[in-house]
């Protein structure tokens, strides 16, 4: 990509203004380090959906919220016949994440509105600042609360799931920070419109490239198995022999094992797929260090763009288990509830929109793949025309050492802008 300077025009001050303003402010809310924690439903997110309210209303857009909580701050465009423009992102995060996972793509949005203020442009159609909640699925085990929420596709029975942390339910949260889940059940689904989202990249594609920004036309979906267990017998470390020891960790490594070799296969193959044993706890007061461990709790990541490589990797995962059994007597696994997010196809008529600003300012982003969920694969799946513009990274995400240039966000802002000035709709 061309190393263009940033523009020093006034849109492009007032891009680059908000959007270390808007970063300084969110990332003012937070837990105690290291990095930044708002758990989702929690009042840290609402006091900074309260602070993009603000910014939204400063720059005279007006702003609802739904049921489930989410914000909405609207600008409107010349022809109100057409679907809006949503754009936005989140600004819950994991905990001790990092300080650009989510309100990098709020910060980006309202910039938006402010270089289209300050140049005195009106977009084609209603531009809508869209925050949402909940999308960081580590809180409560459900993906893209909010947005699917929004789009009238969450499920009664989700309501129920528990935050990790509190125990209390999704729908006892909503109801604590002023929201009515009752209500969200009974609420029509918007009508289908267009979503955009600008995302730091989660992995390191664009960082080796010495890239600033991408446009992402596919999103990986999920397999998961988030509170699986491995089930043995507790012995005495100096009195069991090896031959009669059902090691609950000594079997999970041989899962883990025999899962990375699968994984090299699928790769080998030509497939789309990534393999992740995120959590593993062995510590349990049982354990000790006298003790064969009798029992490991862990969580499994499956992801890839194609859902028949997932139900590949799934049967090798059950044919690996069962194996694991019959040549360990006395381990048993449990995989407990599997929960699914789909993969996601992005609008070719966007990402083609997005790249024709990109030209206008004499860039040509890369078109990739986006490896982690995102709130635009819930509007795809929903029928919007979505697309995301993904933002150079280093030092990987969702923990405290994310990295960004707020220049490279600005630049890709800029992108936009250029295609907004150009033509309102793709």
């Amino acid at each position: 990509m061309t190393d263009l300077p940033l523009s020093q025009d006034a849109p492009a001050r007032a891009i680059r203004s908000t959007i270390d303003r808007v970063l300084a402010e969110v990332n003012a809310l937070s837990e105690g380090g290291p990095g930044w924690t708002r758990p989702s439903y929690s009042d840290l997110e609402s006091h900074a959906h309260a602070l993009i309210e603000a910014e939204a209303r400063a720059l005279g857009m007006s702003v609802s919220r739904d049921h489930a909580g989410n914000l909405f701050a609207r600008m409107e465009g010349r022809d109100p016949s057409l679907p809006p423009l949503h754009c936005g992102s989140h600004l819950d995060t994991v905990a001790e994440g990092g300080a650009f996972d989510g309100q990098a793509g709020v910060a980006a949005a309202l910039a938006l509105v402010a270089a289209m203020r300050e140049a005195g442009v009106t977009p084609e159609a209603d531009f809508v600042l869209t925050v949402t909640r909940a999308e960081e699925s580590v809180w409560f085990p459900v993906s893209y609360i909010g947005s699917r929420a929004a789009l009238g596709r969450l499920l009664p029975e989700e309501l129920e799931a528990r935050r990790v942390d509190t125990g209390r339910t999704l729908a006892e949260h909503m109801r604590e920070q002023g929201f009515d889940p009752d209500a969200l059940m009974r609420a029509e689904p918007p009508k289908p419109a267009r979503f955009l989202e600008f995302h730091i990249e989660q992995g390191p594609v664009l960082d080796r490239a010495g890239e600033p920004y991408g446009i992402v036309s596919a999103i990986r979906g999920g397999l998961r198995y988030r509170a699986a267990e491995v089930h043995g017998t507790w012995a005495h470390s100096g009195g069991a022999p090896r031959a009669g020891r059902a090691d609950a960790v000594v079997a999970f490594a041989d899962l883990v094992m025999a899962m990375d070799r699968a994984w090299e296969a699928f790769l080998s193959r030509g497939a789309d797929l990534t393999v992740t044993f995120g959590k593993v706890d062995a510590a349990s007061p049982a354990h000790a260090m006298a003790k064969v461990p009798g029992e490991l709790a862990f969580c499994l990541d499956l992801r890839s763009e194609d859902v028949t490589v997932l139900e590949a990797a799934d049967q090798v995962l059950r044919e690996e288990i069962r194996r694991i059994e019959t040549e360990r007597p006395g381990i048993r696994f449990d995989l407990g509830t599997q929960s699914r997010s789909q993969p996601a196809r992005l609008s070719p008529a966007m990402i083609d929109w997005v790249a024709g600003g990109a030209a206008r300012r004499g860039d040509q982003p890369r078109r990739m793949l986006s490896g982690g969920g995102h709130d635009a694969a819930a509007f795809a799946s929903a029928g919007w025309d979505s697309v995301m513009v993904f933002i150079r990274n280093w030092n990987g995400s969702h923990c405290p050492d994310e990295g960004m240039d707020p220049a490279d966000l600005a630049r890709a802002v800029e992108a936009v802008f250029a295609a907004l000035s150009g033509n309102g709709s793709p």
